[in-house]
């Protein structure tokens, strides 16, 4: 998939991806193996991936999931198409083929700077499997409903303390070909030279 097009379309999917397709193992490790070759701070490759199939671990997570989800959804306004895709997915959480839980060793240290680089460490990464998978006809999202439940997800998941979980990566095959470029506010009013609030040029 030529670059500009792969970056410029690979979208957060929630009700596009397809629940019935079987998501091939070689697929994920392909991806994550992409995943690895993102930047890390100091090269200490301090991430880790937990990839869930197994269906009672993901119905597990997704009693958090929903239950938080859905406390959120209910105190937000604004776009009803963005409210509404994220409400289908917290619906089918659990029929998602594939779950995977970027996690990082240690745990945020409540310093700006600090927490910039520990969360610099996986964020990277993250978007690569993200942008491999949409190469291959997969999509995901990053969600983060269930870490403010992250300690009954790490009893599920078995990881020990001294780790922290950075996200939920639903993983499907799309059940579209492609995606658009997303609407995005102009970039000369997002972007500042020099100064804040001096437009770029």
């Amino acid at each position: 998939m030529e670059i500009d097009h792969l970056l410029g379309t690979t979208r957060a999917v929630r009700r596009k991806l397809d629940l019935d397709r079987p998501v091939e193992p070689a697929v994920v490790e392909e991806c994550l193996n992409l995943a690895l070759q993102a930047p890390t701070p100091g090269n200490v490759q301090a991430w880790r991936w937990l990839v869930v199939r197994d269906q009672d671990v993901k119905n597990r997570l997704g009693v958090l999931f929903r239950e938080v989800g859905e406390a959120y959804l209910a105190t937000k306004t604004g776009d009803p198409r963005a409210l509404a895709s994220g409400q289908h997915l917290i619906d089918v959480i659990e029929r998602v083929p594939v779950f995977v839980i970027p996690v990082l060793r240690g745990r945020p240290a409540g310093d700006n700077a600090v927490d910039a680089a520990f969360y610099g460490g996986i964020f990277p990464a993250v978007w690569n499997f993200q942008l491999a998978l949409r190469s291959r006809g997969l999509g995901s999202t990053l969600t983060t409903y269930h870490l403010s439940r992250e300690a009954e997800a790490a009893e599920i998941l078995g990881i020990p303390e001294g780790h922290t979980q950075a996200g939920l990566l639903p993983v499907a095959y799309t059940t579209v070909p492609d995606f658009k470029p997303a609407p995005r506010t102009p970039l000369s009013e997002v972007a500042f030279q020099d100064h804040w609030g001096t437009p770029l040029g």
